[in-house]
């Protein structure tokens, strides 16, 4: 009786992450084969847009699970077409392998919302569950795991193995976006790295310079997390309106804003090696302030990949701090960030009125807020705050 376990996913593309953790499989649970099943329309969520089709993303997994023994890549749900069920790909396969041991592999998210599974009962009678969870899990979250796999084994009789493994801590969202920013090659195996760029998969060489911006707005806001979109065009619609008010170019200040945090939803790993790509120095900032690099990063793929001239580039680029002698752009930017009408905190109802009164006295304000809460949770104060701060309570005592 052989030992198989199935390895499901969109592969969206396919990652180093997906080729390590099928090594660890095969190696934690002593398997005969690893069958890697890419999802034609997997039914917990939408395919983004852009992606490839089926039959790309399955040459890129194929191309990197070459060589590797024991892994085999199925096209089993490609070619069933639909949503694809577990339950009806297992139901196939017990067919095929009906005197074998077969695992279905998942994750820990996964274990505790599999009752919503189509059919998951009768998933539990056709495999056992493999619960990959990481190795540095919190003794909370693995006892909660516990009591949720003893649960369904109580009630369902199920068969469930739980097994540490490390992972690489990567996402093919993070990978799509980094493919975007231009430095994702070291993210995929060199083979679907190739591919990606023969074929121009994911937007490559693509020319998103000077876009109307209405598309521009649809670009930006698909490198978003789902739930930072609505601040994204908050701010741009904020600023906007502030740059008719004060005299600026309102088309500038609309597509600073929609702009503004680009680069915003990569980890500070990947932040950093968006600096190393577009040559940005990180000195000025201590690692807890690396979240604070998106402004650096999100100006330089405004100038590289938009084409946005300086007066957006630099207002995209100090929003996050603030600087000394700003323009009345990079104070429409800064400002606009904090007042948007997503925004909810104490405070936010005067730092609005004084935006559309006294434009200074709202940064200075926003500013000194900051400061204020970075001091009382200890945290480094960056220099370039300071400044503003020092320059604008300065500049208002001779008024």
């Amino acid at each position: 009786m052989a030992r198989i376990a199935i390895f499901g996913g969109s592969f969206n593309p396919v990652h180093n992450g997906h080729v390590f953790a099928a090594r660890e499989f095969l190696r934690l649970l002593d398997l005969d084969r690893l069958i890697v099943m890419p999802a034609a329309v997997p039914p917990h969520k939408q395919m983004p847009a852009g992606s490839p089709d089926d039959a790309a993303r399955y040459r890129m997994l194929c191309a990197a699970m070459d060589g590797i023994d024991g892994v085999e890549v199925s096209d089993l749900e490609l070619q069933r077409g639909g949503k694809s069920y577990t339950y009806d790909t297992l139901l196939t396969l017990k067919e095929h392998f009906p005197k074998d041991e077969i695992y279905l592999l998942i994750g820990t998210d996964m274990l505790l919302s599999f009752d919503t599974w189509h059919r998951f009962e009768d998933i539990l009678q056709l495999a056992e569950l493999g619960v990959a969870i990481r190795s540095d899990l919190s003794a909370a979250d693995r006892k909660a795991i516990d009591r949720t796999a003893e649960a369904f084994r109580n009630r369902y009789g199920a068969r469930i193995t739980v097994f540490c493994n490390d992972v690489l801590e990567l996402s093919s969202t993070t990978v799509r976006r980094m493919l975007f920013f231009g430095c994702g090659d070291s993210y995929l195996p060199a083979p679907t790295a190739e591919i990606i760029r023969n074929e121009a998969l994911y937007g490559l060489g693509g020319n998103y310079r000077n876009l109307a911006y209405p598309l521009l707005e649809e670009t930006v806001l698909s490198l978003h997390d789902e739930n930072r979109r609505a601040h994204a065009v908050g701010c741009s619609r904020t600023a906007k309106d502030l740059a008719r008010l004060y005299g600026v170019s309102e088309i500038d200040a609309e597509r600073a804003g929609i702009l503004h945090d680009l680069t915003k939803a990569l980890r500070p790993q990947e932040q950093l090696r968006l600096c190393e790509h577009y040559g940005i120095m990180v000195g000025d900032y201590t690692p807890d302030q690396y979240k604070l690099l998106h402004g650096k990063t999100a100006a330089a793929a405004a100038e590289k990949i938009f084409g946005e001239n300086e007066a957006v580039c630099s207002a995209i680029s100090w929003h996050t701090t603030g600087k000394a002698d700003m323009t009345l752009l990079e104070k429409i930017i800064y400002i606009a960030d904090y007042i948007e009408p997503n925004r909810k905190f104490d405070g936010v109802e005067e730092l609005r009125r004084l935006a559309y009164t006294d434009l200074d006295a709202a940064v200075l304000l926003g500013i000194d807020m900051t400061i204020d809460l970075l001091r009382r949770d200890g945290r480094s104060l960056n220099r370039y705050s300071l400044e503003a701060q020092a320059y604008l309570r300065t500049g208002r005592k001779h008024l």
